[in-house]
């Protein structure tokens, strides 16, 4: 049975999931808004909002959960060496925060793969947008003479950071955003990107499957760690990559 909530309702817990014989496994409940209040409390509990036009907001919590431990990114030569160019080429840039609704609407533009259509709906644009006002959502972004080209945007609470979405409008150009915040997790204490769900591009780039269970304990605890330093682009945090750029 499906569980309707409404503003004045909590979300039921994520174990209360949907399983996987279902019409549609990992689905939690249907109803309320998205606002950045509901958003903290879903994220904290390791659910997320997932939509279509037309349709309900829709809470989910898939089991298994794809996750990329940021200690397993596969930097590879070549991205090392787009990475390495793309940081001395004069008019390229990675930037944190510059043009955090842009992301979003481009990320809007580009469906999931396999999937057709947004999930990005307006109501979202506006809700993560105001969010990130909060200081909980950030965007890092790829940009060439002064063109958004590519990038992505995440949630940040505690320890936990929850990758939501990526574009690219040139070759590489989100790969390299992903790349400054793995660099950006390592340096600051953070072992776990959650992914949500399984893409073969992101099991490439070292991406897992875990059990709900393992993955809600992570959560947990990591969401209640502080963070002791605050999100900004730093290009030194590359070195926590092994990669110098001097050379």
């Amino acid at each position: 049975m499906l569980n309707w909530i409404d503003e004045t309702l909590p979300l039921p817990p994520a174990t209360s999931a949907w399983g996987p014989d279902s019409d549609a496994p990992g689905l939690v409940a249907a109803g309320g808004r998205v606002t950045p209040q509901r958003l903290l409390e879903a994220y904290r509990q390791g659910i997320f909002p997932w939509y279509s036009v037309g349709q309900p907001v829709l809470w989910w919590s898939p089991d298994p959960r794809m996750v990329l431990p940021t200690a397993d990114f596969k930097l590879s030569a070549s991205l090392r060496k787009t990475l390495r160019r793309f940081l001395r080429t004069p008019g390229c840039e990675l930037r944190m925060d510059s043009d955090f609704r842009g992301v979003m609407q481009a990320c809007a533009q580009t469906p999931r793969e396999g999937q057709d259509g947004t999930w990005i709906v307006p109501a979202m644009v506006d809700a993560y947008s105001e969010w990130h006002e909060a200081g909980h959502v950030h965007s890092l972004e790829t940009w060439v003479d002064g063109e958004l080209v590519g990038g992505l945007y995440f949630v940040a609470i505690g320890r936990m950071c929850f990758g939501e979405s990526m574009f690219s409008r040139r070759t590489d150009a989100s790969k390299l955003a992903l790349a400054a915040l793995v660099a950006a997790c390592r340096v600051r204490g953070i072992s776990l990107i959650d992914c949500q769900q399984n893409t073969a591009h992101l099991a490439s780039l070292g991406a897992v499957e875990i059990t709900r269970q393992v993955f809600l304990a992570h959560v947990q605890r990591a969401v209640a760690e502080p963070l002791e330093r605050d999100w900004s682009y730093d290009e030194d945090d590359f070195a926590a990559l092994g990669l110098s750029l001097g050379t």
